[in-house]
């Protein structure tokens, strides 16, 4: 686990001036439920990937206001003493639901709610947004990579690449439960197992009088595993052959040479070719340079002879889309008696009009092949069939057109989110990485091949349940009336 520094402070100031004002108005005990969500997929896919589950319980286990942030906030002038004395003995009690790590997850599903005292639950928004936007955006970008290599494995690269040092370490952490063998990042291997890996760089090369040298003394120290960067000079007429006399002379156990510029296409298939007239069709080549999904494709249809690819800066920074959107939203308050009164936030944008209330999200898989048919989600509390046979049926619609309705038969339902937190208890054990990188292997295997294409990819059914939509509805009514009657 990465150095435990005290990360309370990190948040937006008006969750702090809200905090205070929610106090003062004697508000700060009342019961909220706040969902995140997100409304777009990153780059026009048909999926994301849900990441940072295990570093937003590590954050919300160790909340706490130290004296220098009570007398930094003190500083301020706008805070009273009674709330900085409530932070000076602040816990966290409120109940958390989370889809787990490595699921794919949909816009507008609340893939994670919390619900607790109204001065907790705004306060934790910025850094559960924080963490959950950053991993998920990774994870996706890098799923996506993963495919496009069609079994090919993919080294994480892109370490001098991110954006800061946590950028870094949890990117790597993301881009290997979406599938990645490897990342370059050392303290992603110290700390969260994700298997480092490296070889040279052109100072090597440059070190020596020449190609041949700098690799015959790599391959003496490195004899186990001898890959070597073959394109600092020229690939085919010095760093090829140059490989090939030493892989020849000194018989490493393992070897490769990484291609790491020019046309990838042209020279992979010439080194290949050289490789094999030299008898070393067991050498393998690895390429990196700036490579996304779209490249990695395009070289493979081109015939490119490429057994690995170590993929940076396009991939830790999700370079082609670098939001992933996630927001955090009110979305239902809870009187005395316990009652959960739903809220809705209404706009012109009908994406940004939220599904009210405190609700539970399932997903209908096929029970012939396990494929995902749909997603609904429910209020709390209401059952969706756990099986339905080939004689039954449970009818599912499009919310933004209802006419479009469809009966499902022949399934089995799975509540896809977990309790984190009850009464500000931690109450889930996270995964070891390796069990939610299978777990993300497993559940990639249950969308259709059409939700998984690049471009145009089919949309995922998340549908609402009769009784939400009918509750949405009201809402909105009420809404309207309230805006008209002013």
């Amino acid at each position: 686990m990465i150095n435990k520094e005290n990360l309370t402070m990190v948040t937006d100031f008006y969750e702090i001036t809200m905090a205070n004002g929610y106090l003062e108005n004697g508000m700060g005990d009342e019961i909220a439920y706040f969902d995140m969500f997100f409304r777009r997929i990153p780059d026009g896919g048909g999926y994301a990937i849900m990441a940072g589950v295990e570093q937003v319980v590590d954050y919300l286990k160790n909340l706490k206001f130290d004296e220098e942030d009570i007398e930094f906030l003190r500083g301020k002038n706008c805070f009273s003493e009674r709330f900085l004395d409530y932070l000076r003995n602040f816990k966290f009690s409120c109940d958390v639901w989370s889809i787990e790590e490595g699921t794919p997850i949909f816009p507008h599903e609340p893939i994670l709610t919390v619900r607790g005292p109204v001065i907790q639950a705004q306060f934790v928004e910025s850094m559960i947004l924080l963490i959950i936007n950053h991993q998920s955006l990774i994870a996706t970008k890098a799923s996506r990579i993963v495919r496009s290599a069609a079994g090919r494995p993919v080294m994480e690269f892109g370490t001098r690449r991110a954006h800061g040092t946590s950028a870094a370490i949890y990117g790597a952490r993301a881009t290997y439960i979406a599938g990645c063998s490897a990342t370059a990042c050392v303290m992603a291997d110290r700390d969260y197992h994700v298997p480092a890996t490296g070889t040279m760089a052109h100072s090597w090369v440059q070190m020596f009088p020449n190609e041949y040298e700098a690799f015959a003394a790599y391959a003496k120290v490195y004899p186990e595993n001898c890959v070597l960067l073959v394109d600092t000079y020229n690939v085919l007429k010095s760093g090829v052959p140059a490989a090939i006399r030493v892989f020849k002379e000194l018989k490493p156990k393992s070897m490769g040479i990484r291609i790491d510029s020019g046309d990838i296409a042209y020279l992979t298939k010439k080194a290949r070719k050289m490789l094999d007239n030299a008898g070393l069709k067991e050498c393998k080549i690895v390429i990196s340079n700036s490579l996304d999904e779209y490249i990695i494709r395009d070289v493979l249809l081109e015939g490119a002879k490429i057994d690995s690819f170590g993929v940076g800066e396009r991939m830790i920074t999700a370079k082609s889309e670098p939001v992933f959107g996630g927001v955090y939203k009110l979305v239902a308050l809870e009187d005395e008696d316990g009652n959960i009164i739903p809220k809705i936030k209404v706009s012109e944008n009908v994406e940004k009009i939220t599904n009210p209330g405190f609700k539970t999200l399932y997903r209908l898989f096929d029970k012939d092949n396990n494929k995902a048919l749909a997603d609904v989600i429910t209020v709390d509390g209401e059952e969706v069939p756990k099986e339905v046979g080939e004689d039954e049926g449970y009818e599912i619609f499009d919310p933004n057109a209802i006419w479009k309705r469809k009966t499902l038969t022949n399934f089995y339902s799975k509540n896809m989110r977990v309790p984190l937190f009850l009464n500000g208890e931690c109450v889930y054990e996270c995964p070891d990485i390796q069990d939610v990188r299978k777990r993300c292997e497993e559940q990639m295997k249950t969308l259709w091949d059409e939700t998984l294409r690049f471009e145009n990819p089919q949309t995922y059914y998340v549908d609402l349940s009769q009784k939400l939509w009918a509750m949405k509805e009201d809402l909105l009514n009420e809404a309207m009336e309230g805006m008209v009657n002013r």
